[in-house]
């Protein structure tokens, strides 16, 4: 396989299981793996490490000087991990057709420092977008429509951002590490995703898009 090393690009991997040796984390690491051949820098969060506690309403609980009241660490994986980061890798279970909790938390916080009451939003928006965005999922149910619901969320949050929705990986198991066992090879895929994130051809076309009649050169 071509070396396609990126020393200078920042990943963010952000696993929203609790498991840490569940099937979400299983696939994280694959991606990790991958992304560290590639030459990435790697950051793995899990996002209960970080999240205590929902969005609240920030007209009320703000502080005096613009920032989050709520006393958790979000800040830090916001600002230290994804604000920084080329690229991010969310990965998460399905549960009830969409994305964990934990994750769903994780943007419904971003709010509070990208809403135009916050002092600086106008620079926290700058440096949500133009990432390169991955979506690594878990489920026990094999259904194709069972993932429909976080694709589409992580669709539109790439789309809202200007960022570049790459891939998605899923894998199938039920037990942990069971993704193992899934013949589809889904932490080779995973591996391959954080290998070739910030490689990988990327189109999404308009009508006005210039191209010519081949995809591959």
């Amino acid at each position: 396989m071509t070396n396609l090393s990126h020393p200078s690009r920042k990943l963010l991997i952000l696993v929203g299981s609790p498991r840490r040796n569940g099937n979400s984390a299983a696939l994280a690491a694959a991606v990790r793996h991958g992304a560290e051949r590639a030459g990435s820098e790697v950051s793995l969060r899990f996002a209960d490490d970080f999240i205590s506690g929902f969005l609240r309403d920030c007209r009320s609980c703000r502080r005096s000087d613009g920032e989050c009241s709520i006393p958790d660490r979000f800040r830090a994986l916001f600002f230290n991990d994804f604000l920084p980061a080329d690229g991010v890798v969310f990965c998460s279970p399905i549960y009830w057709y969409g994305v964990s909790a934990q994750m769903k938390a994780f943007f419904d916080r971003s709010f509070c420092y990208y809403a135009a009451s916050y002092p600086d939003s106008s620079l926290i928006l700058e440096q949500m977008s133009r990432k390169r965005i991955g979506l690594v999922l878990s489920s026990e149910e094999t259904y194709p429509g069972a993932a429909l619901g976080p694709i589409h969320q992580i669709q539109e949050f790439s789309r809202y951002t200007h960022s570049a929705f790459v891939g998605v990986v899923r894998g199938i198991g039920n037990s942990r590490g069971e993704v193992a066992r899934d013949p589809a090879a889904p932490l080779h895929a995973a591996e391959r995703l954080g290998y070739g994130l910030f490689a990988d051809k990327y189109s999404d076309y308009r009508h006005d898009t210039p191209r010519n009649g081949r995809v591959w050169p």
